[in-house]
């Protein structure tokens, strides 16, 4: 059984992860479907490993993003503060405290190393990889500085149906603050079906439009499928 994000265990019955279906456990859908399909409190569960009496280790995930934010939030946090958080305690802060530090230097790596975009080829062999799997639909905006290295992806929207019908205001947002010089809109098709819905191509032409009032150039938008893309920029559709 597969506890949802709601769960509270004054809710429902206790029951420990390792009582859940082997399919479902945060362990065992990393390896099955790759650490990207785990949620922020999964993911934080399996580093937390195990949980005290009465209290899992992903019932202490999220309470910790209850009690101290959002994940770019908690890796702020000193050890002190990570050790308070019911089923945590020292040893398990030091832990959680030393991979947030590995996040932040991976993050900080050197200008040089960023990923450089010269064709929809080099998004869709990068991205491929990592949408695998992925069973719902994510819509992704990709940040572009100006020479044109992929600094930072943001998921805006994600759900099993019409996740890419996105308003303007949610995909610029995070570009206008951080200063992209460009973006590339991107999404995938779990269907396997690489082809734009009228609704992928109208709203594609309505960001098209939004990014030149705020002189951010939307790109492309690429539509993942399996191991296949289909490129927007390339069908002359922007």
């Amino acid at each position: 059984m597969h506890i949802p994000d709601s769960y509270s265990p004054e809710e429902q019955p206790y029951k420990a992860i390792r009582e859940w279906r082997h399919d479902e456990r945060p362990r065992e859908r990393l390896l099955l479907h790759g650490a990207h399909s785990l949620s922020d409190a999964e993911l934080l569960a399996i580093l937390i490993a195990k949980g005290v009496r009465g209290f899992s280790a992903l019932d202490a995930a999220r309470l910790m993003l209850e009690k101290l934010g959002t994940l770019s939030e908690i890796t702020a946090r000193d050890v002190s503060e990570l050790a308070r958080i019911k089923g945590i305690g020292k040893v398990k802060a030091i832990t959680l405290a030393a991979a947030f530090e590995l996040t932040r230097r991976v993050e900080t790596a050197p200008f040089h190393s960023k990923r450089v975009i010269r064709s929809p080829q080099d998004v869709a062999s990068y991205y491929i990889p990592k949408l695998r799997g992925m069973m719902k639909e994510t819509f992704r905006v990709l940040l572009l500085n100006t020479a044109n290295q992929i600094f930072r992806d943001v998921v805006v929207s994600e759900g099993s149906l019409n996740a890419s019908i996105v308003h303007p205001r949610e995909v610029f947002r995070t570009a206008i603050t951080e200063s992209a010089n460009a973006l590339i809109l991107m999404h995938n098709h779990p269907s396997g079906n690489t082809e734009p819905s009228r609704e992928d191509i109208a709203i594609t032409k309505q960001l098209v439009e939004a990014g030149k009032l705020v002189d951010i150039k939307v790109l492309d938008h690429l539509i993942i499928a399996g191991e296949q893309y289909t490129s927007l920029s390339e069908k002359g559709l922007l």
